[in-house]
């Protein structure tokens, strides 16, 4: 048992020293300024992010970030063309700006479980998918991860969209299920079932990520980034991971770290922010910490397929790399 645990350790400082970043070239030895879309307001579930910061990670990599926290589908748009380098989104975009030929590539996986769940009234009696038929659920809209895990959720269980009815109440599905005029509705595990349970509501949860392996969030690079500057993409992604992994392994500190980031962080329920980071520490946890499950993305087209998002099946070899993955 001692010299299993001895090989493990010796592994796991092996894989800690891949992790370290190379440093992008800079002729005037001036940090490489990147504006980063993350697609949501500044929040805990970004720790990572911020941790890699506050440690000095990406300085280290030679790298400034600019949070962005505009919609994700801009992003995407904004990376296609080259406008910039990074976003952050979700495995459905991906797959979606490439059947329009909008030039992206997935680059390392941060999410490993998707991350959205339905959340229904205790009441309401839902406690498989089957108990969903006929049933008013109530989502942001016809788009988004939250559409797109709802989907994929029903498809699990050969059930459609005809099988349910939607309504699109916007971002706003802890508001209209507190005030009762929403029994169920669609939310990210790590936000909405949280704030309700919170508030003192008993409810029930579906959680996509129990049901389907699908590509979830992450690093999208442009693919006009990956072939002219290889080296600042590798630096982005190692920087980031290092930030990832301290933060598994330091969740305390990483929530002091991330205050800083949080505007009006002192006056958040502090036990809710726990508990959302918490969450998303076990949808981030990995063997391999950034490498995307080939099977996930084969799941995700299939899904997209079934909803008639995309037309045909597409060669996802582009879509998705783990080259920059230590």
């Amino acid at each position: 048992m001692f010299k299993k645990l001895a090989y493990l350790m010796l592994g796991l400082a092996i894989s800690l020293s891949a992790c370290a970043p190379s440093q992008p070239k800079n002729e005037t030895g001036a940090l490489t300024k990147i504006r980063l879309p993350v697609g949501y307001i500044p929040n805990i579930q970004f720790a990572p992010f911020y941790t890699a910061i506050e440690k000095g990670y990406f300085k280290q990599a030679g790298i400034e970030i600019e949070f962005d926290y505009s919609f994700e589908t801009d992003g995407v748009k904004l990376v296609g063309a080259g406008e910039l380098p990074f976003a952050v989104v979700s495995g459905e975009q991906v797959l979606l700006a490439r059947a329009q030929e909008i030039p992206v590539t997935y680059v390392c996986a941060w999410y490993q479980q998707y991350p959205i769940s339905v959340v229904a009234q205790s009441t309401a009696g839902i406690n498989t998918i089957a108990d969903l038929k006929n049933k008013v659920i109530g989502l942001p809209g016809l788009f988004g991860a939250n559409y797109i895990g709802l989907r994929a959720l029903l498809f699990s269980a050969g059930m459609s969209e005809s099988d349910v009815t939607l309504e699109e109440v916007g971002f706003n599905q802890v508001e209209l299920f507190a005030s009762g005029k929403q029994q169920i509705v669609v939310g990210y595990t790590a936000n909405e079932p949280i704030q309700l349970k919170a508030q003192g509501f008993n409810v029930t949860e579906l959680r996509v990520a129990d049901y389907v392996q699908l590509a979830s969030n992450g690093i999208l690079a442009s693919e006009k980034v990956i072939k002219e500057d290889p080296q600042l993409v590798r630096a982005f992604v190692g920087a980031f991971l290092q930030g990832l992994k301290y933060t598994l392994e330091n969740p305390n500190e990483a929530y002091t770290l991330s205050a800083a980031h949080i505007p009006n962080f002192a006056d958040l329920d502090q036990k809710t922010q726990r508990d959302i980071l918490a969450t998303s520490i076990e949808m981030w946890k990995a063997e391999r910490l950034g490498a995307s499950d080939p099977q996930a993305w084969q799941n995700m087209q299939n899904i997209l397929l079934e909803m008639g998002l995309i037309p045909e099946k597409m060669d996802l070899s582009k879509a998705f790399t783990n080259t920059f993955v230590p």
